[in-house]
Formats: C-alpha cells, sequence, structure tokens
C-alpha cells in the first residue's frame, strides 16, 4: 500500500485583487509582469503602484526567460507534502525584464543548476484554477 501524500500548500488567486491577473495568466500558461506606465520600470510580485516612482502600473506578458540569480538544493524539509521532491531546487531567477522571481528549477539534477544559468518558463498546474510558474534550463 502506498503513502497518500498531501497535496502541495497553493495559492489562492481570488484572495488578493492585485495578483489575481498574475495567476490567471500563469493558469492560460502566460508569465505576467507589471510595468510602470511613465517609467517602462518592470516589477514583481504586484502592487498597486510603481516601486520607483509611486506611477500607475499595468500588466504586461513577459519573455518567459531569464537566468539564475542565486539558488539553493533543498535535501531536507519535513513536510509531507514536500518530502518526495527531495532534493529540489528553490531559486531566485532574473527575469529578462528585470524583476526576480522566487521559483523552483525543475527539468535537470539538482546538481546541474549553477548562478547565471540561462532558463525559460513553464508551468505546473496545482489544481483546476492555479498553475505554478517553474523554470527549467532554456533549449
Amino acid at each position: 500500500m502506498s503513502e497518500q501524500r498531501p497535496p502541495k500548500p497553493r495559492p489562492a488567486p481570488g484572495m488578493d485583487p492585485e495578483t489575481e491577473p498574475y495567476w490567471k495568466a500563469t493558469h492560460d500558461g502566460r508569465l505576467l509582469v507589471q510595468r510602470c506606465l511613465p517609467n517602462g520600470h518592470h516589477q514583481l510580485y504586484p502592487r498597486w503602484r510603481c516601486l520607483r516612482c509611486r506611477g500607475e502600473v499595468g500588466w504586461v506578458e513577459a519573455s518567459g526567460r531569464g537566468t539564475v540569480y542565486s539558488f539553493t538544493i533543498i535535501r531536507q524539509n519535513f513536510s509531507r507534502s514536500f518530502k518526495h521532491l527531495i532534493p529540489y531546487v528553490v531559486a531566485l531567477v532574473e527575469l529578462e525584464e528585470g524583476p526576480r522571481l522566487m521559483t523552483n528549477i525543475v527539468g535537470c539534477p539538482p546538481e546541474d543548476v549553477i548562478v547565471g544559468m540561462p532558463v525559460q518558463v513553464t508551468f505546473e498546474p496545482v489544481s483546476d484554477e492555479v498553475s505554478l510558474a517553474l523554470f527549467q534550463p532554456a533549449q
């Protein structure tokens, strides 16, 4: 008899109106970032105003490409929801547009991940309503 795995914790997109467009887009296989309308600065995570100038922001589709800025390999996790994933990579990915995104690197052995590695977004559905933006080595 196999052990039943509890589901991984997942975001609740309808709870925060500022992040809802992001979660809807990831569910559709698109990565969005905010762009400041007055100065063009990109930001993520979503906020109601630009961090630099307090200007109005809108949503734009990101390229989905970036580089690994920093990472760690998780080799121990006592949560039953994550134990089956060990070892796994938690990384800070710098998108081509500038913002950095905390994510997981998938599609390669954890030992192959290096700082500066080019990566591209991939999406993992975790429910009927939510998909996560993960990154894999660039093709």
